[in-house]
């Protein structure tokens, strides 16, 4: 019987090693293999000891996990990292979604085990003073897997509860508005004078530290790295730190020559006759009129009309609370049922045909139909137009798209065959053999998008050798070429290996090409990468087909 392999989901903190507990570091030394984003990586190589390191991208979250799975039904002991903490818009959910998609239960599966460790929400509040000691939130501001309508939601809602929020993910290079809206809203329920906290790369070597207002903040550098904590209506700032008190000012107030209410008395039941009644399940009536009667001379607006607890919902007693708080009236609250609605979004290409270039007035119409007023098209360069269409029934789109004479492809990372028009069809030799390569072969799922040119004459004048593989039909044979870089300023040409390739022995060997690298990359390695680090595909062995010619490194590291 076969060993179970494991896989240890890893939250590693800040980044600093002070900070990594005890048990994290157990499971990367104990890890066959260490699976996370590139940045990560570097931040904790230093502790580990696996025979394979796998980094990737920014935005490859998904293939981390499956990685990680299959890494693990082949008996590995895995562990993916995330920093902070790994179940805090970390890789933990991801992994066990991976997992349910396939069957996993715990009984049966490889086993689970979930490493917690310091939430960037907490790192950086300890940098900050005590900025999150009352009722606090996170919220991501990345759109990638969230719609907006929805986050912007979430940052209304919680400003008007007044909480302490922890913005995650504020700003990058492609994502400027987000927090410029996010602020838009904030601003609209709380201070410019807010406190607000920014704290870049905690714990770490570049680590900033900015103390601002909620109204200055965008004047600050935020990026990806920085976490973004603002303040509720106590929140104030006290010789460089950033404090909110334990309560509300209307239930204590610090920092008087005569303090009405000191700490240790705060939670007798005299004092706080704003909390529920453990015997008899309500909160006093007198507070529902003014919650500062007898105790502190008022400097609130308190709501007119006394109301009876019994006859106001909850929402109302938060509204009337939260008016009390911001020293304004209250506004009847409507209670609303709050439930995001899961849109499916079907997602494919479409191209007239693996040679034919033009498209039909029905093939038009036919995607302005299914696409409709709530979907989006998208010309590609690779003679493709994707289509994302909010749908329940993909059924009947794919139907109707076939209809009219589309060839349908699947998006993502898979295998799409890019041909010539082949003279417009004057040089239709090879013509079958790219649509065998197609229907073989195309949408096939890969580690990372494979591209095959296939041009139908020696001129290869639509590019193939700038393709992942590049076909050429040549006096009635082929020529084969593999690797090239196809984008980026190191941009290269693929490398020949074959030249004078009979018909026959065309499909056999661009199958065999294909399934090495799908056994053997890893997650979101393209076939150059692949090609370059193991020196040799089949029996074809690798050369360097860069420019010799020095290139200014791009500031990915690509």
């Amino acid at each position: 019987m076969a060993q179970k392999g494991k896989i240890f989901v890893v939250g590693f903190g800040p980044g600093d090693f002070k900070h990594i507990t005890t048990r994290a570091v157990e499971a990367l030394q104990q890890s066959e293999f260490i699976i996370g984003y590139k940045t990560y990586v570097e931040l904790i190589q230093d502790l580990v000891s696996a025979k394979s390191i796998v980094s990737t991208g920014m935005t490859e979250e998904v293939s981390r996990a499956q990685e990680a799975v299959r890494q693990a039904e082949a008996g590995n002991i895995v562990s993916v990292i995330s920093s902070g903490d790994s179940g805090v818009y970390g890789m933990a959910g991801l992994v066990y979604e991976v997992l349910i998609e396939l069957g996993w239960t715990e009984a049966t599966g490889v086993e689970v085990e979930i490493v917690p460790g310091i939430s960037a929400i907490n790192s950086c509040a300890s940098l900050l003073g005590a900025p999150i000691m009352h009722d606090s939130c996170t919220i991501s501001l990345s759109d990638h897997l969230t719609p907006w309508n929805l986050i912007a939601k979430r940052v209304e809602a919680a400003a008007m509860a007044d909480f302490v929020i922890a913005l995650y993910n504020p700003k990058s290079g492609r994502r400027t508005r987000q927090i410029v809206e996010a602020q838009r809203i904030l601003l609209e329920y709380r201070s410019p004078d807010t406190p607000v906290g920014l704290v870049k790369s905690a714990y770490r070597d570049r680590q900033e530290i900015t103390m601002t207002t909620l109204a200055e903040m965008l004047e600050h550098d935020i990026g990806m790295l920085t976490t973004v904590i603002i303040g509720n209506s106590s929140t104030f700032f006290y010789d460089n730190k950033m404090i909110t008190p334990r309560g509300y000012q209307r239930k204590y107030t610090l920092g008087e020559e005569k303090q009405p209410l000191r700490p240790h008395q705060r939670l007798r039941e005299e004092n706080e006759p704003w909390a529920m009644n453990q015997e008899t399940g309500t909160a006093s009536h007198d507070f529902a009129a003014d919650p500062n009667a007898g105790r502190l001379k008022s400097s609130i607006a308190i709501a007119p009309a006394p109301v009876s607890v019994q006859e106001k919902s909850s929402l109302e007693m938060a509204a009337t609370a939260l008016a009390m708080v911001k020293g304004t009236t209250v506004t009847k609250a409507t209670t609303k049922l709050v439930q995001q609605k899961m849109e499916s979004i079907f997602e494919l290409a479409v191209s007239p045909g693996v040679a034919n270039k033009f498209f039909t007035p029905q093939q038009m119409m036919t995607l302005a139909e299914v696409v409709g007023d709530e979907g989006t098209m998208e010309y590609t360069p690779d003679h493709q137009i994707h289509l994302k269409i909010p749908t329940t029934e993909p059924e009947i789109i794919t139907e109707k798209l076939r209809e009219v004479g589309f060839l349908l492809a699947p998006i993502g990372d898979v295998l799409s065959l890019k041909a010539c028009d082949f003279c417009y069809g004057e040089k239709a030799d090879s013509i079958p053999y790219a649509e065998e390569i197609q229907a073989k072969l195309g949408g096939l799922s890969l580690p990372k998008t494979l591209n095959i040119g296939f041009n139908g004459c020696g001129m290869a004048c639509y590019r193939a050798v700038f393709d992942d593989i590049g076909i050429v039909y040549r006096k009635s044979k082929f020529d084969v070429f593999i690797g090239a870089k196809p984008v980026g300023r190191t941009a290269h040409a693929a490398q020949p290996v074959v030249e004078g390739l009979e018909p026959e022995q065309l499909i056999p060997l661009i199958t065999d090409i294909i399934e090495e690298y799908k056994a053997n990359a890893h997650p979101n390695e393209r076939l150059f990468k692949y090609f370059k680090r193991l020196k040799k595909i089949l029996h074809f062995t690798y050369q360097d087909m860069s420019s010799k010619i020095k290139v200014e490194p791009a500031p990915c590291g690509d």
